[in-house]
């Protein structure tokens, strides 16, 4: 599980989906995600369950470069794409209200389910783009510390419990065995004297 915005391009459907979500869409897919840490994509409906916005686009087997832009700009995330050849842009997801922390790392990555595709990435281009923000935007832009979308209930992240020291683990075993040693030698001496009571009731 990562921080921050996804977009993923699936190719082809997992054979885990069902035919109906199936008939919905059309793949190749190009999808998108915010993540706060708190979420997993589900690879078996293929990230419908956190996913943003998306659209088809037919990428496979083309003998001209295909493009893809992501735009960030003021909250609001923008993805085009050129995969006609026509040089040519057109919409795939617009979303405004997203709110992402400073410090941006990019990557790459790819993952194969059942069926397995061949794509090639030549190359990544970077560029900041400059927008005036008042200052109660530099101030919200600022206090942004966690990935989130406007209007979008993400899950809570869960921080994972610290292991117990070996100190800490020894002393729990010994007085869960101190207290089970007590509780049985009260147990016996209560048993003991219910039965002495039981015989001075027969004499």
């Amino acid at each position: 599980m990562d921080k921050g915005r996804r977009i993923f391009m699936e190719t082809a459907w997992q054979s885990g989906t069902q035919r109906i979500e199936c008939s919905q869409r059309v793949f190749p897919y190009i999808s998108a995600m915010v993540n706060n840490g708190s979420l997993s994509y589900d690879h078996e409906r293929d990230g419908r369950p956190t996913e943003l916005g998306g659209c088809t686009a037919i990428v496979r087997n083309l003998r001209y470069d295909t493009f893809l832009v992501i735009r960030y700009v003021k909250r609001h995330l923008t993805i085009m794409m050129d995969i006609d050849g026509k040089h040519e842009w057109r919409d795939c997801i617009e979303m405004p209200g997203v709110r992402l922390p400073r410090g941006y790392y990019f990557g790459t990555s790819s993952i194969t389910g059942d069926l397995s595709d061949n794509h090639d990435v030549i190359s990544l281009k970077l560029f900041e783009l400059t927008g005036v923000r008042t200052p109660e935007e530099e101030k919200l832009h600022r206090d942004v510390f966690l990935p989130s979308v406007d209007n979008l209930k993400l899950p809570e992240m869960t921080v994972p419990p610290a292991p117990l020291s070996g100190l800490a683990l020894f002393l729990i075993v010994f007085f869960s065995l101190v207290f089970s040693v007590f509780a049985i030698v009260i147990g016996i001496i209560l048993y003991n004297k219910w039965q002495d009571q039981s015989r001075k009731r027969f004499y």
